[in-house]
């Protein structure tokens, strides 16, 4: 993942100026699967809205920044975690975390069901980061998290990956692995004869093309693995860092890990992100918002912290801008996939249980206006976003202000009901006073209903049009 180190209202008010990112939103035309089954599946993910992603590996225990202090760029907050330390020094003690990681308190039904209140319908999992350190039992090498030097192998929930996504499953909710492409461990990715220089490949592929084939046949081997059947039905396989050379002169076999995924799981999507292809079965702007509704399916990936992995002392989003960003996702017409990063021990933080908690008792009133909606242009006016459904507009009111409530009189552009329409507060079975106002429409909020209000933070308006 990139990263984003601001403040959250510094976030939010530059997501629009963001969201235009070439690299993140694509900028050649969608390409649809062309498998049926595969289309289905991303048609029935698109109605899914809200999803969690998790960033977990042995890295956790530095409390750092996932991988990337791997990266000998001179980049202040990749070499900040190595504090002056030599870098083949740095590497060998963050290898050494393989020997050291024990999360004996590691307890993925706690997660699934907390997910499963917030109203999340599938998650997506790190199986594998830029690191190479496997969270999942592979045979293509022993850096991994059931290696017998990983004291964390005796245990019975050894095999995380798998734990973690019949977890989910169990809870009814769909289940995605995140994989790297690129694999700083593997010795034909960084090459130990010449040093590592950035992110990318250390070396040619023209001068040395049986290397890049080898790996080519690693990458294979690892997703033949997770799609083999032992790690259950997966919907997805989330790709980052899906460029190898910066040149494009390192190019990844995607036609061959399709075949591989897909001849074992023939409807799971890929998510090749940046690739603009065949590949990729849906797009994901990171830690953004895009102005208006996109033509394609998509998903933005965003954060409960500032940090994709666990950091001590960090501060989490409010539940009202996470609720927020959730209905200005879904009101462009996308998915919002909420990131947590669960600590050494395998624990998440009760802050992250609290807001997970919040959000469920929100979506308990406001669902219907979430799950299965499109968008509905001009998506919003002012303070109002909408969704729309089954022949109904779902107008949501978000305060300018942490902590505002519903006013008496609500007036927005955009929506013109007929005069046999009707308008009600979701959570209430008040039918509402309203009228036609110019553009527009202007609801009356009666005190008796804003003294009793169904839910909290932002509220929603069903009006039948």
């Amino acid at each position: 993942m990139k990263r984003f180190f601001v403040a959250g209202a510094i976030l939010l008010a530059s997501l629009s100026a963001l969201a235009q990112d070439p690299v993140e939103m694509g900028t050649t035309p969608y390409i649809p699967a062309a498998e049926e089954e595969v289309r289905a599946n991303v048609a029935e993910w698109q109605d899914y809205k809200f999803g969690m992603f998790i960033h977990w590996g042995a890295y956790s225990q530095l409390g750092i920044i996932e991988s990337w202090s791997l990266v000998p760029d001179d980049i202040s907050w990749m070499q900040k975690p190595r504090k002056g330390m030599p870098y083949y020094e740095y590497v060998k003690m963050y290898e050494g975390l393989k020997k050291t990681f024990n999360p004996t308190s590691f307890d993925p039904a706690k997660w699934a069901a907390a997910a499963k209140y917030a109203g999340m319908k599938y998650m997506v999992f790190t199986t594998k980061h830029h690191d190479g350190f496997s969270m999942f039992d592979t045979a293509q090498n022993d850096y991994k998290i059931t290696s017998k030097e990983c004291p964390f192998h005796v245990n019975p929930k050894a095999n995380v990956a798998k734990e973690i996504f019949n977890a989910f499953r169990s809870e009814g909710i769909a289940t995605g692995a995140y994989f790297s492409i690129v694999d700083w461990h593997n010795n034909d990715f960084w090459w130990d004869v010449m040093p590592p220089k950035n992110r990318y490949i250390n070396y040619e592929v023209s001068k040395h093309p049986e290397k890049w084939a080898r790996y080519q046949d690693y990458l294979a081997a690892q997703l033949g693995e997770l799609t083999s059947g032992e790690y259950g039905k997966l919907n997805l396989l989330w790709f980052d860092l899906c460029k190898c050379a910066p040149d494009g002169s390192a190019p990844v076999d995607w036609p061959r890990l399709a075949s591989v995924i897909r001849g074992n799981q023939p409807s799971a999507m890929m998510v090749a992100r940046g690739e603009n292809s065949i590949y990729e079965n849906y797009r994901t702007p990171e830690q953004l918002i895009p102005d208006q509704a996109l033509d394609y399916p998509w998903e933005s990936c965003i954060t409960m912290t500032m940090s994709w992995a666990w950091r001590p002392n960090l501060e989490y989003k409010p539940v009202s801008e996470m609720l927020g960003i959730l209905v200005k996702v879904v009101s462009r017409g996308g998915n919002l996939l909420l990131n947590v990063g669960p600590r050494p021990d395998g624990t998440l933080e009760e802050t992250a249980y609290e807001r997970l908690k919040a959000i469920g008792d929100w979506m308990q009133v406001n669902s219907e206006a979430i799950y299965g909606t499109k968008a509905y242009a001009p998506y919003q006016d002012g303070d109002v976003y909408y969704t729309t459904k089954d022949g109904y507009v779902y107008a949501f009111y978000i305060p300018s202000e942490q902590g505002g409530s519903l006013p008496s009189v609500l007036s927005f552009k955009g929506v013109k009901p007929s005069g046999a329409s009707s308008v009600q507060l979701l959570g209430t079975k008040k039918t509402l006073r309203w009228q036609a106002d110019g553009e527009g429409i202007k609801v009356v909020i009666p005190e008796s209903v804003r003294k009793n209000l169904p839910c909290e933070h932002i509220w929603c308006l069903k009006i039948k049009i």
